[in-house]
């Protein structure tokens, strides 16, 4: 008896190979490059000497890093899974970023 091999559907040929195996798109500096590239995108925000209100909202910074990061991702990202990792990274530093002294100050 001969073992029959698995079947790869064209709608999962961008992901695995035909043996089966995931193709591997980037190496792992391109990955730790994109994670240094967003977290500085995340880190920068536009902080307010005097801060506003907007209705009941008191307005003392505004994320542009982040913003602008989320647009990045969503425009470079090919997959969905890739891009729900990154969107998680730039959202957690740009919490924490949140707190810290940096970004710039009008």
């Amino acid at each position: 008896m001969s073992k029959t091999k698995e079947r790869t559907y064209a709608r999962n040929r961008r992901l695995y190979s035909r043996k089966g195996y995931e193709k591997l798109f980037e190496t792992d500096s391109e990955f730790f490059l994109k994670l240094i590239i967003c977290v500085l995108l995340a880190t920068f925000w536009l902080k307010f000497g005097q801060p506003f209100t907007l209705g009941a909202v008191r307005i003392t910074a505004i994320p542009v890093g982040l913003l602008f990061g989320l647009i990045v991702v969503n425009r470079f990202e090919h997959f969905q899974s890739d891009r729900k990792i990154w969107y998680a990274i730039l959202v957690v530093v740009g919490i924490l970023s949140y707190f810290v002294p940096a970004g710039i100050v009008i």
